[in-house]
């Protein structure tokens, strides 16, 4: 990405050639899900900004404006997809009674009309767009008071934004209840404190937040736009556990069935139903993108057996009674039918990934070979809400790989090797020097060859920082690996690398 004037290089002919073949590969023709995605649109913020109390910008969707019609040769088509889908913006209805704002913050925030106002599903991840995506409403359905808040899981991005609607003192007064997944409280301080200056380091790169907006740059997380980084974030304590599948609890006339699914998509989390209105919320258990296994920014690895399982008991206990699945992230789903292929899809490719893994591992195959081995068949690859959008089928096996065996694969070579730092200075050495080695990833780049490029030229960096034309050809070949891949945090990840 360095060049002379500092700015991103155009895609390359192997990348032009690549992104041409993603797009020969999937049907395009297929919009329904587009057709999803604005059903029951009935507002929008009208600039679509969102500002803090001192005017800094916190949300812009119109910066996205340039994800439209074909996609450039410097974004995958499928990405571009999905980022055209997550473009979509408003306050929508998803059944009369149930709505959700969506696409003013990585996440949605859902409204349930109670008897007396609104128990509010995942506040968003700051108080700016929580307290926009209020504002919303109340310009529709005018002002009502806010009777309970439920956090689905221990996510920043589902509880952050909890001061923009809610205020301590009408928690503590007992006027709002607060409602969380058994676990949540730890699960929450674990990953925001305990690992939290390393987590929000690696989040600036998957969420590509320091990088420029547009077909060169930023397009898309893949589960929503990106983070929001400047406004205000908090967390209010829970006033309720839920601490067991089956609990119900009706808040102000509106019965909830709860169903606990820890260890899943995060280490506390719940499903509910709401039979008044014939709808079941998956949380972020299921969502319109391959979710993560382990996610790059860093977390424990999850459980990939036990989320599919919980996937398909959402099925036997609320399908035959819902018509309408929605989620924290992206479009619902009307109709058993659409609800069907949509969690058993889900379901399948989790139990896919696990099982085939530890088949593989077993005959002896170590993580990243089973990574390179593992394809999924076509009836579960080639459904939209199954592409490497967020998660990928790589990083996700090698993360069942992980939860089982850990990082050792049993080659003692492995077991104590020198610092990355030494162990590049000797590769370099070995290889004739660094003049050979860039001589010769050139020729590697020129032919395309950019994840060996980035691999090897990776040693001449940590063996000498200070080589401009070592630095150069490790961002350019980053640079071209992003422009091919699917997944938001991928492209981020090597965008943000290529540009430092």
């Amino acid at each position: 990405m360095t060049t002379a004037s500092n700015q991103p290089k155009p895609a390359s002919e192997s990348t032009i050639l690549a992104n041409a073949a993603a797009q020969s590969r999937y049907n395009f023709e297929d919009t329904a899900d587009f057709d999803r995605a604005r059903r029951g649109l009935l507002l929008q913020i009208e600039s679509g900004a969102i500002n803090s109390e001192l005017g800094v910008p916190v949300w812009d969707p119109s910066q996205y404006e340039f994800v439209s019609g074909e996609s450039p040769d410097s974004v995958n088509p499928s990405l571009w997809r999905q980022a055209a889908l997550n473009n979509i913006h408003g306050l929508f209805e998803v059944v009369p009674g149930i709505y959700q704002v969506r696409g003013y913050d990585i996440s949605n925030i859902s409204f349930i009309r109670s008897d007396t106002g609104w128990i509010v599903i995942d506040p968003l991840t700051v108080a700016e767009t929580a307290a926009a995506a209020r504002k919303l409403i109340d310009s529709h359905f005018g002002p009502l008071p806010i009777v309970a808040v439920i956090y689905t899981h221990s996510h920043a991005d589902h509880y952050g934004g909890i001061r923009g609607i809610v205020t301590d003192e009408e928690v503590k007064s007992g006027q709002i209840r607060i409602i969380a997944p058994e676990g949540f409280l730890e699960a929450a301080v674990s990953e925001n404190v305990t690992a939290g200056p390393a987590m929000t380091r690696r989040a600036m790169y998957m969420y590509g937040v320091l990088l420029p907006v547009g077909p060169l740059g930023h397009v898309d997380a893949g589960l929503g736009k990106t983070i929001p980084i400047l406004g205000s974030r908090g967390l209010i304590t829970p006033t309720q556990s839920i601490t067991q599948s089956g609990e119900v609890l009706e808040i102000d006339g509106v019965p909830i069935e709860f169903q606990l699914t820890p260890g899943t998509e995060a280490p506390a989390e719940m499903n509910f139903y709401f039979p008044s209105y014939r709808a079941v919320c998956m949380a972020e258990n299921c969502a319109a993108t391959l979710h993560n296994v382990y996610t790059p920014r860093g977390a424990e690895i999850r459980d990939s057996l036990s989320w599919s399982k919980y996937i398909d008991d959402a099925i036997d206990l609320f399908l035959d009674r819902s018509d309408v699945a929605f989620a924290s992230h992206h479009w619902p789903r009307w109709g058993q039918a659409d609800m069907l292929a949509f969690l058993s899809g889900q379901r399948d490719i989790y139990r896919y990934l696990h099982d085939q893994t530890m088949r593989l591992a077993n005959h002896g195959h170590t993580a990243n070979e089973i990574a390179e081995m593992l394809a999924l068949p076509d009836a579960i690859a080639d459904e939209w809400f199954n592409r490497d959008y967020y998660g990928t089928v790589s990083h996700n096996v090698k993360a069942v790989y992980q939860r089982y065996l850990g990082w050792f694969d049993a080659n003692p070579a492995h077991l104590h090797e020198l610092p990355q730092v030494d162990s590049a200075k000797k590769f370099v050495e070995y290889m004739g020097g660094a003049d050979a080695v860039l001589e010769r990833a050139t020729e590697d780049f020129n032919r395309g060859e950019y994840r060996w490029v980035a691999q090897v030229v990776n040693h001449l960096v940590f063996a000498d920082p200070t080589s401009q034309s070592a630095r150069e050809l490790q961002a350019d070949a980053l640079e071209q690996l992003g422009y091919q891949s699917e997944s938001g945090p991928w492209r981020s990840f090597y965008l943000t690398g290529a540009s430092e």
